[in-house]
């Protein structure tokens, strides 16, 4: 049996672009997605902490140190400008790699590694 167990948390990042006109996902820092284990091209999952919108996507590269979170596609018509969010990937894995596994958790400071 596999478990989907958390891989990869970025807690608390404030979206400071969309793009309603790209065709989809949410562009990342480089070095938020580097601290949170987070490949490009990997689905992600998006909660947005002001208006409780879900929804799943798959991650672009932003410049590095540039605090970039971006919406991308339709779903910049759900998670806008100045909310804060919480992206979160998941990795399968058996329960004996789940019982030593331990997440890449960030709580960054203004969009940024402190």
């Amino acid at each position: 049996m596999l478990l989907n167990i958390l891989k990869s948390k970025i807690h608390r990042v404030v979206i400071t672009e969309a793009n309603l006109d790209y065709i989809g996902s949410i562009t990342i820092d480089e070095d938020l997605m580097d601290a949170a284990n987070i490949y490009a091209g990997e689905r992600v999952q998006v909660v947005d902490n002001n208006n409780g919108a879900r929804l799943e996507t798959y991650v672009i590269p932003g410049k590095r140190g540039s605090g970039c979170i971006c919406m991308n596609g339709a779903a910049a018509h759900l998670i806008h400008v100045g909310d804060t969010v919480i992206i979160m990937a998941y990795a399968m894995m058996t329960p004996e790699e789940q019982a030593t596994f331990k997440p890449a958790i960030v709580f960054p400071v203004n969009n940024k590694l402190c």
